[in-house]
């Protein structure tokens, strides 16, 4: 399921006394179920030209709902309630399997490194907890 969210163009999200920006998207951030009633508050703003209206579908989650998840992240998938991530905690570092518990919002990387894309597409592909 998709949510909307308002987003500045200097970043951050909106936050429902719909004054303020927060840096990260978190539970007191503005949400919408769809595009169409994100889209009709932002024509109440004064700085409309300034706001996107961003989707956060279940694969873009990490993103912005695990903060505790760092690097980049270089593909998603879900398997059942959980969000399983290529990621890259620090530039230059080997390649890891990160679970997100999207009931928890618990983190977890897996203990296997791996030194580049080729070598974690297998794993990432036949993942299975």
């Amino acid at each position: 399921m998709s949510i909307f969210a308002l987003q500045s163009l200097a970043g951050g999200f909106l936050d429902e006394d719909l004054q303020h920006f927060n840096k990260n998207f978190d539970d007191w951030c503005i949400q919408f179920e769809s595009y169409e009633d994100a889209k009709d508050i932002v024509q109440t703003l004064e700085n409309e030209e300034s706001i996107d209206i961003v989707e956060i579908t279940p694969l873009s989650y990490p993103k912005y709902f695990f903060n505790s998840l760092k690097g980049t992240i270089y593909a998603t998938r879900q398997i059942e309630d959980k969000i399983i991530c290529v990621v890259e905690p620090v530039m230059g570092s080997s390649f890891r399997i990160a679970i997100c518990n999207l009931k928890t919002k618990d983190v977890r990387l897996t203990k296997t490194h791996y030194k580049n894309i080729p070598s974690i597409e297998g794993a990432f592909a036949n993942f299975m907890e």
